[in-house]
């Protein structure tokens, strides 16, 4: 079984069905627990991690640290491989669950909260405790960056009306992740530091688009090459200590190469992946396919525009594939995300023949909803019901527009997080 719940009532056509197949196949190629199992494997006495063999004189124990929206499911993998082998660990995510071995905390986002400190603190805890002889595993995904809350003379509270202010004014993601390394002491390499003199192995599943190590949730056991002094810059540009009516205190990353001689960083999942996958999955059906971008970046509504242009200039039996995250200029109170926001700007040049399906590999756009595709169909209904596009998008409520339309995608919350897929069809 896929992971679109509402698969078989959107495929009611040839190209929706196809578009929806190629959505699976990206999404099946990203799966964390089958992930892990190809990443971490012991045979014989003979332990590889992301493609680093693990000597015995440097795993007496074995910890494993899970932070983001594919932890849990990542640590449930790995009580498979390593059983009795794990001495301890903790994972924390968004999602709440339980393992045998492995204690798990449930935290908050895209907003910390109390919970989200208190379960950093215990994974620092834990670090503490790392002798050279020790093996670290991390699993760093998604999310990560709001869940490793550990400010110093700074509060969780303050933190999250910062983000939100940024959020607000469309500040580049960029920007906002350079401020918010400086704002943790588990952000910035800080993890790998605590974890030394230990062995250190970080699996990565990407969520930036480019596969930035350092961005990863915030690069917590990578060396970080920003500095206090460009955060700084960051906070200034926003006029943020003004706007918010507080002191942003921010703190100096680990720069001492010490701490990272024995870490590996190894991005094991990324958009480019899914898009592989889907790739192959559209050439299966004979279409011409095409990986415009893993690096999809601009305003939703925009780019939802830019990409159907595209598709209008393409021959017959085209598919054009895009990875990345958009961004969306809140001006309304409505609901949705910038998959939803995206696909509803498309479909008001859209003409017969075809498609476009947009979905935040998460399952979550800013909702319920993991996204929604729309094509001739969507907009013919749309016309019948009087509903206009532009309405919607000025209120941001991409959502409300698709359930009346009944084209949103539902998948719950997955197991992934490797940014947004976009599938345009020109049948």
């Amino acid at each position: 079984m896929g992971k679109i719940r509402n698969f078989d009532a959107l495929a009611i056509t040839p190209e929706r069905k196809l578009a929806l197949e190629i959505a699976e196949a990206g999404l099946a190629a990203i799966d964390t627990k089958a992930v892990i199992r190809k990443w971490v494997k012991e045979e014989d006495g003979r332990l590889t991690i992301g493609g680093k063999v693990i000597r015995k004189e440097e795993r007496k124990r074995i910890f494993v640290v899970g932070i983001g929206k594919c932890a849990l499911d990542a640590g449930a993998a790995l009580e498979e491989i390593l059983g009795d082998a794990i001495t301890r660990g903790i994972v924390l995510d968004v999602r709440e669950g339980r393992l045998r071995r492995i204690k798990t905390h449930s935290g908050t986002h895209p907003f910390p909260t109390e919970a989200n400190v208190k379960a950093t603190a215990e994974i620092i805890e834990l670090l503490a405790e790392c002798t050279p002889r020790d093996l670290v595993l991390f699993i760093i995904s998604g999310g990560g960056s709001t869940l490793l809350c550990q400010p110093r003379n700074f509060t969780y509270m303050e933190e999250a009306k910062l983000l939100e202010y940024l959020f607000e004014i469309s500040a580049p993601i960029e920007k906002i992740n350079v401020l918010r390394k400086h704002l943790s002491l588990a952000r910035g390499g800080h993890l790998a530091a605590f974890a030394y003199p230990a062995r250190v192995v970080s699996l990565i599943f990407s969520d930036v688009p480019g596969d930035d190590v350092e961005f990863i949730a915030s690069g917590p056991t990578v060396k970080d090459t920003t500095t206090v002094h460009e955060a700084r810059a960051v906070a200034k540009k926003y006029e943020l200590e003004k706007r918010l009516g507080f002191q942003i205190h921010l703190l100096e990353n680990p720069k001492d190469e010490k701490y990272f001689r024995r870490v590996s960083n190894v991005v094991v999942v990324s958009n480019q992946i899914a898009l592989a996958a889907m790739q192959s999955e559209a050439a299966r059906a004979g279409f011409k396919t095409e990986i415009v971008t893993h690096t999809l970046r601009g305003e939703a509504r925009k780019m939802g525009v830019d990409i159907i242009k595209k598709v209008h200039k393409l021959p017959a039996h085209s598919i054009v594939l895009y990875g990345g995250e958009t961004t969306v200029t809140v001006r309304g109170n409505g609901l949705g995300g910038r998959n939803q926001e995206l696909a509803l700007a498309a479909m008001e040049k859209i003409t017969r023949g075809e498609l476009v399906l947009s979905l935040a590999s998460d399952g979550r756009d800013n909702g319920d909803y993991a996204g929604a595709l729309c094509d001739i169909m969507t907009k013919e209904k749309a016309e019948r019901m009087g509903l206009k596009a532009d309405d919607f998008l000025k209120k941001n409520d991409s959502s409300r527009f698709f359930e009346q339309m009944e084209d949103m995608l539902i998948t719950g919350g997955i197991e992934s997080n490797v940014s947004d897929l976009v599938i345009a069809i020109k049948s």
